[in-house]
């Protein structure tokens, strides 16, 4: 059930911030984005932001115009999406927050999205909750529906990052017919390319402070001390998931689940390779180009 905002009890400094990002993100074309991987982005970054949701009524584009002293339109609507699809470390957690940012794109993240809707109670959330209390996998229907009821939050109006979904060939068939169903389709997908010995590389020479999340690199980003955390001088911890036997077998699970989704998109001429192995300036560059 949706809640109203009562602008009164919003502070100015959030209300003018984010007004500031409407006009920025009014003249930037819609894009429809979905990364494709074994990881989450969750498991790689802290959570988005989550933007602040503003009652209508009383927010124009007219009185921002007047305030501002310029003239302030939405963006006419426009038809473009883009599918990332890439295997762990090979920097779509780097990338995505710049899409995100540089095109004013919600971000979705299927598992979040599911435990809001069992939270909140929803007719889809509700039946997603039925099927983990059974031990059963959550349908793709019902997070193809869920995914359909994110996608009509104001936050989402220029578009969004669909971060974990599809990561097979009937996943992706029936968000095509979803997002048909909105009257749109898949425009171009960016395929993260990169051999599995630079991941191997970047993966396993990760570290963490867990009480502050702050991460570092054996080769990349190498805390002063070997194994502490620069900050408080605790000791770093590598996570379960960042061992090669750990990453051996999710990469398997990619080549064999996630990558022939490549090729059902390859097959409708919309892939763009990118060299994810390139420092991640060079690859942003190339994400921009193709994005343009």
């Amino acid at each position: 059930m949706s809640t109203s905002v009562n602008l009164e009890d919003v502070p100015a400094e959030s209300l003018m911030s984010e007004l500031l990002r409407r006009m920025r993100c009014s003249s930037k074309p819609d894009k429809r984005v979905i990364l494709i991987g074994k990881l989450q982005l969750e498991d790689m970054l802290p959570p988005f932001a989550t933007f602040l949701e503003l009652a209508r009524s009383r927010i124009t584009w007219s009185s921002v115009s007047s305030f501002y002293g310029k003239q302030c339109h939405p963006c006419a609507q426009s038809e473009f999406i883009w599918v990332l699809s890439c295997p762990p470390g090979s920097g779509k957690g780097t990338q995505s927050p710049i899409i995100k940012d540089e095109y004013c794109l919600c971000h979705l993240a299927t598992g979040d999205m599911l435990r809001a809707a069992v939270a909140a109670k929803t007719p889809l959330g509700i039946k997603a909750k039925e099927a983990m209390d059974k031990g059963e996998l959550v349908s793709d229907d019902l997070v193809v529906g869920i995914i359909d009821e994110a996608l009509k939050k104001p936050s989402c109006q220029k578009g969004f990052i669909l971060d974990g979904f599809p990561r097979t060939v009937v996943q992706a068939e029936k968000l095509d017919v979803m997002l048909q169903n909105r009257g749109t389709k898949v425009d171009k997908v960016l395929n993260f390319a990169i051999d599995d010995a630079i991941l191997e590389e970047r993966i396993t020479g990760r570290w963490i402070h867990p009480a502050s999340g702050r991460s570092y690199h054996t080769k990349f980003a190498p805390p002063k001390v070997p194994g502490i955390d620069d900050v408080t001088g605790e000791p770093l911890i590598q996570r379960k998931d960042d061992t090669a036997a750990v990453l051996k077998a999710r990469l398997e699970a990619f080549h064999r689940q996630t990558e022939p989704v490549i090729d059902y998109y390859a097959k409708k001429g919309n892939v763009v390779n990118l060299p994810a192995e390139k420092p991640p300036q060079t690859v942003t560059t190339e994400v921009k180009r193709a994005l343009s």
